[in-house]
């Protein structure tokens, strides 16, 4: 066998290699509701380093408009970059590799969203079942009804407040305290 036969197969090795983390970045990224192809385009970056929409494009063999909605999103989450390249014209783009950070800007930002709907929705709710008890003309199982659903609201506003705490500590890196990063192993794995 030649040398760059040998070559050839450790390139392809290589290759996947990558194939296999892309691929469990974009199944990963699809637990959490992120399409697929915008987990595999994440996984592409993050694997290839600084990337364009042409060579994201020609990589993935995806249409531009996808593309560049893809990384709309991506950086939406704040999980992927505007970068430029020296002597490029070109936007390019560069995946967060740091998972910590990744975790942070990506879960901090769903968790203030699910905090802010539901407790909007709760306190709109709350003041529609306070009228209903308060009313005169409602029966009461309407009433008793109503304030269940209250005593239910209760449980959830406590969640909410935990959870938007929860948020605050992984921003100002309380949590790390509590729950600290392990150091490298000395073979690192």
């Amino acid at each position: 066998m030649t040398d760059s036969h040998h070559q050839d197969e450790w390139r392809e090795s290589l290759e996947s290699a990558k194939d296999i983390i892309i691929d469990s970045l974009a199944e990963t990224m699809d637990l959490y509701g992120v399409t697929r192809s915008v987990g595999t385009l994440y996984g592409t970056m993050y694997v290839e380093g600084d990337m364009t929409l042409d060579e994201m494009r020609e990589k993935l063999g995806m249409s531009k408009p996808s593309m560049s909605t893809g990384v709309r999103k991506l950086q939406e989450f704040n999980v992927v970059k505007k970068t430029h390249r020296r002597g490029k014209r070109k936007q390019t783009y560069v995946a967060e590799k740091d998972f910590f950070r990744f975790f942070s800007n990506f879960f901090t930002q769903q968790w203030e969203r699910e905090v802010r709907t539901n407790l909007s929705a709760i306190e709109s709710a709350w003041e529609q079942l306070d009228m209903l008890i308060q009313s005169e003309e409602a029966e009461d199982s309407i009433k008793e009804e109503a304030r269940e659903i209250q005593r239910i609201l209760s449980q959830s506003i406590k969640y909410y407040k935990w959870l938007g705490r929860l948020v605050e500590s992984i921003e100002t890196g309380e949590l790390f305290k509590y729950i600290p990063v392990e150091e490298d192993d000395e073979k690192e794995r």
